[in-house]
């Protein structure tokens, strides 16, 4: 064969263009990594250098940071196709950021963003790894929250590897990388981050992935990552436009979300995969599915399965708006504060029915409220197959104590003479005057209270009480139900449930169909209702469909 018969259509160098290096020890390139001086400077020279290497060879580059402290001061680094930043791992190689010269800069450690700087499909990063590194942000300060102020900020890239990164204390969100194709993130641990987000601004997460830019096809996999205690979510993704598409193509397994705000959000996906996840003690929901995000647009056709949902200060599952379908599946879902599952209409986003949604194969077992609360229409719901016991343990009388056998501390109020039932006062807030806090759990004389905001040192939203003070407890709902409906509830399924109680205060009812409620057209058929207090309690008589082979304690 003639060497004619070899030659390709794209011209491929073998080498690097000169003075642009495949690979490169920073410390031969001007960064010192001692902690003292600014590497800033010497870290964007080099990104720019290498990356202009890429641009003219194709061929990507490799930062590699020894071990050493590197300060980053007063600007963020405007990242470059091609270029990867290594470290010796994250206790080795520390990037501190920090912007005491000049604080109107968020330094975050690399950024490439639409409106910094043209970012878009045409214009995106790629070829860049960031891996074995921490970033810590506690020494960025300003007087107004920014966005900006992140670990990492990129926007549109392809190809992009985040892994084995320690993000700690950024003002914003940690990772906070938008339009993620052909993408990971893999053993990202992020902790404490948002910290200057009072609860209601944008981002202030630990991983906040931004969704849409690509179509209608966004593959992405974020796996085996720990967020604990940042602002807003754990993990999130979300729409960035109302006109764009919900994509499909993003999986997340088997992460640790722990007291967060939520755990882990769906603001705006089609076809999301969680599986083989924790979400525990996080303080509104474990599971959100919302349209709190900036399209105003819910996740649908998710798919949660094999999931530990567990202590969370608030819901276990919170299902608001999205229009369906949504699949949860396999799930243990306990212990939390308030409902297990609960499908509600936050006053925004998708107002209709929420249609197609599956409920099956489920734990659900020892929240505060109700096991399954449905507070918005639903039509061709399926709850079947799930195990339903001891919910509604809210179930403690109100309470006032006060005097010598009441203490309190940042987290906690004890009372020498209370006999609470365990779990009894969980979720709800105990008051002692203007001040408040809510009670995550509790034991026969001691309520341990859920941190006012993520990462914080306190329970009380103003200065701990006083030694004796009085105190005092609202009572718990009059009745909750393994399964209640609350609004109109058509053509669903409800089959071969076990709802059951072992403590005799929990879950006053199997099922209930509230005043609110309405069942219209559904098969409930071959459901174990023995074992609680009243099976069924139908304060709206449903109309049509099959009510067949419910075992009862009457049977």
């Amino acid at each position: 064969m003639s060497r004619k018969g070899l030659a390709t259509t794209t011209l491929q160098r073998m080498t690097p263009v000169a003075g642009a290096p495949l690979w490169c020890d920073a410390r031969e390139f001007g960064l010192t990594g001692d902690g003292v001086t600014n590497d800033q400077p010497a870290l964007a020279a080099l990104v720019d250098r290498l990356g202009a290497g890429y641009d003219a060879d194709g061929r990507a580059r490799v930062i590699y940071c020894p071990p050493g402290l590197y300060s980053i001061r007063d600007a963020g680094t405007v990242w470059r196709s091609g270029v990867s930043l290594i470290g010796a791992g994250s206790a080795a190689t520390r990037f501190l950021l920090s912007n005491e010269g000049n604080r109107a800069a968020p330094v975050p450690l690399a950024y490439w963003t639409t409106v910094q700087h043209g970012a878009d499909r045409q214009r995106h990063i790629a070829d860049c790894t960031f891996a074995d590194f921490e970033i810590d942000g506690s020494g960025v300060a300003q007087t107004a929250y920014d966005y900006l102020a992140k670990g990492l900020g990129l926007q549109y890239v392809v190809r992009g590897v985040f892994r084995n990164l320690y993000i700690h204390h950024t003002g914003a969100t940690g990772l906070g990388c938008d339009f993620l194709q052909d993408s990971l993130i893999d053993g990202v641990v992020v902790v404490g981050c948002g910290r200057l987000d009072n609860g209601q601004q944008w981002g202030g997460a630990g991983i906040g992935v931004g969704i849409g830019g690509w179509g209608d096809v966004e593959r992405l996999t974020i796996a085996n990552c720990t967020t604990v205690g940042n602002g807003t979510n754990g993990i999130f993704l979300e729409l960035q436009k109302d006109y764009w598409e919900p994509p499909r193509g993003i999986r997340i397994i088997g992460c640790h979300s722990q007291a967060n705000r939520f755990g882990i959000s769906d603001w705006g996906a089609d076809g999301l995969i969680v599986s083989g996840c924790t979400m525990t003690n996080n303080l509104e929901a474990g599971f959100d599915v919302s349209a709190n995000g900036t399209a105003g647009i819910a996740g649908r056709g998710g798919l949660l399965t094999g999931n530990v949902i567990d202590c969370n200060v608030g819901d276990g599952i919170s299902m608001g708006n999205t229009p369906g379908p949504y699949a949860v599946q396999g799930n243990r879902i306990s212990n939390n504060g308030g409902y297990g599952y609960h499908e509600h209409d936050l006053g925004h986003g998708y107002r209709g029915a929420a249609a197609d949604v599956v409920i099956e194969g489920n734990d659900i077992r020892e929240n505060a409220l109700d096991g399954i609360r449905i507070d918005r229409p639903m039509l061709d719901a399926s709850i079947v197959g799930n195990r339903i016991r001891d919910n509604g343990r809210r179930s403690a009388p109100a309470h006032r104590g006060s005097g010598e056998a009441v203490r309190y501390g940042p987290r906690e109020v004890t009372d020498g003479a209370a006999d609470w039932p365990a779990g009894g006062h969980r979720g709800k807030v105990v008051r002692v005057d203007s001040r408040d806090a809510v009670v995550a759990d509790n034991t026969g004389n001691r309520l341990s209270l859920a941190e006012v905001r993520p990462d914080g040192m306190t329970g009380w939203n103003e200065a701990v009480p006083e030694p004796g003070a009085a105190y005092e407890l609202p009572d718990g709902p009059p009745a909750c139900a393994g399964i209640t409906i609350a609004a109109p509830f058509d053509s669903a399924t409800v089959r071969n449930n076990r709802i059951w109680h072992r403590d005799a205060d929990s879950q006053t009812y199997g099922l209930w169909v509230t005043e609110a409620g309405s069942c219209v057209s559904c098969a409930v058929e071959d459901n174990d209702l023995a074992g609680t207090r009243a099976a069924l309690r139908l304060d709206t008589p449903p109309i049509g469909g099959r009510w067949d082979r419910n075992h009862t304690d009457r049977d």
